[in-house]
């Protein structure tokens, strides 16, 4: 028996149950977790905005060590610290044969199949294949990926999501470059994790956005150079900030439609606006078509920050451990499995940072 956090329908809250897991089946290891953060994506998955099977153990975003292997999965072994990832590439759908790993058409396969058993006998579906949420999982063996060398265990959870896709958002989706203005829309994890991604990309100015006054001690930490309390003037006070022009690149965290137009307002004539918020289909999003002539602006989704895991979890690591990248930065709490109810519960007043689960 372990102990996880088990959704048992769309809209009803989590509860803590013991659960049962079988052993690691061909191509499957066992891992018993460190650490695992509390994304807004658990929220999306929770409420239904994101639709999965269900009842599930939920967590996508985590680390831990390798406890036990199925057959043919001789490339790990017990003791290997490694990080989970949620949404591995199949290799062979055309997505993954351009090597858009990140679109892969069956990166969320896993979620539909049978993990484990809750205490009443209920099958159960691992939320986004990883079934984080818990003190132990099951997953195949293409979910994990090595702990970057020199990566402290508990926070390389954040690897998982939060930093990948804000990384990858600024790099491989924006491709900001050096010298560069940027505005970034919600500083939560993902945010912050843009925020320091910008710094090192070497932007000029980088301007965060955030409906609470709270966070700007924490936004400039992460290397915002401006801090704009979300208002109806937000993308004015955005131009102001760059000279009149307007930033090169935004960057949405946030989903909602309302912040989606204001960070493609805010950039300059022929800037260019990534979204990596995840909204709902409620959310609208309206241009004009003479507007879209007149300012020559883009505005382009992102999916896991567009990021080759495999490829771009190195280069993070070395940014981390030459202490470019500060993950500690991103916790603003550290609970118990106990607490992931409130935690999720609490994550629409926007409190932080991540909430990181230490087992």
């Amino acid at each position: 028996m372990t102990r996880a956090a088990v959704l048992p329908a769309v809209g009803a809250p989590l509860r803590i149950d013991d659960i049962e897991l079988p052993a690691p089946g061909p191509g499957q290891v066992r891992i018993r977790l460190a650490a695992a953060g509390v994304c807004h994506s658990d929220l999306s998955l929770a409420d239904g905005t994101m639709r999965v099977p269900v009842p599930a153990v939920l967590g996508h975003e985590g680390a831990g060590t390798v406890v036990a292997v199925g057959e043919g999965a001789g490339h790990l072994a017990a003791g290997d610290e490694v990080v989970l990832n949620w949404a591995p590439s199949c290799g062979a759908c055309p997505a993954c044969a351009d090597g858009e790993v990140w679109l892969c058409a069956n990166a969320l396969a896993g979620a539909s199949a049978v993990h484990a058993t809750a205490s009443d006998g209920t099958p159960l579906h691992p939320g986004l294949n990883v079934a984080a949420f818990a003190e132990e999982t099951v997953v195949a063996a293409n979910c994990v990926l090595p702990l970057p060398p020199g990566v402290p265990l508990t926070d390389a959870a954040l690897l998982g999501c939060a930093v990948l896709t804000g990384y990858g958002a600024v790099h491989n989706a924006a491709r900001v470059r050096a010298g560069e203005s940027v505005a970034v829309f919600g500083v939560g994890g993902v945010g912050l994790a843009v925020l320091q991604a910008a710094r090192i990309a070497g932007a000029a100015e980088v301007v965060a956005v955030d409906v609470s006054p709270h966070k700007e001690d924490l936004a400039r930490a992460a290397g915002a150079t401006s801090y704009v309390v979300a208002s109806d003037t937000t993308s004015k006070e955005i131009r102001k900030l760059t000279g009149g022009r307007g930033a090169d690149v935004a960057i949405d965290c946030v989903g909602r439609g309302d912040t989606i137009r204001a960070a493609w307002g805010s950039t300059r004539r022929g800037g260019r606006t990534t979204v990596v918020g995840i909204g709902g289909k409620d959310q609208q999003v309206t241009f004009n078509s003479l507007e879209i002539f007149t300012w020559g602006r883009t505005l382009a989704g992102c999916v896991y920050g567009n990021s080759d895991p495999a490829r771009d979890l190195p280069v993070i690591g070395g940014h981390i451990t030459a202490g470019r990248f500060d993950l500690g930065l991103m916790v603003t709490d550290r609970i118990g499995l106990d607490d992931v109810p409130a935690a999720l519960d609490a994550m629409p007043a926007g409190r932080g940072g991540r909430a990181l689960v230490l087992f």
